[in-house]
């Protein structure tokens, strides 16, 4: 029915509150991711292997977008990243490239864990 409220993501969005309020609140997951993407953009920008074309006020802190110095190295890249269990990398259809999700329920584990694979996969291939 038109009038009916949608409960059930009524609910997903309550428990997403708490979530967030557990974390700290808004601020505190403000500057947690501020530093997940910092981290990420770091390696990017200290390479010579990996690109970043948005300017450095410009960049999102939720999808973190990079191209590699060659392209014919995507889908080794892509294939590699699948293989230690980092998928859903490739960029957007139109432009190319990486995209990576930084979105809040993302640890900083999970970026560190990505900076370093792509150190190991620079110095494979760079």
């Amino acid at each position: 029915m038109l009038n009916t409220p949608p409960t059930f993501s009524i609910y997903i969005a309550g428990l997403v509150f708490k979530w967030l309020k557990a974390q700290g609140g808004l601020a505190a997951m403000g500057e947690h991711n501020a530093r997940k993407a910092q981290r990420l953009y770091d390696c990017i920008d200290a390479s010579g292997f990996y690109r970043n074309a948005v300017a450095k006020d410009d960049r999102s802190r939720m999808n973190a977008t990079f191209t590699l110095s060659d392209p014919a190295l995507d889908e080794r890249f892509l294939k590699e990243a699948a293989a230690e269990g980092m998928t859903d990398l490739k960029g957007h259809r139109t432009s190319g490239g990486m995209r990576a999700s930084l979105y809040n329920a993302m640890p900083m584990a999970g970026i560190d864990r990505l900076v370093s694979f792509m150190r190991q996969f620079e110095k494979r291939y760079g």
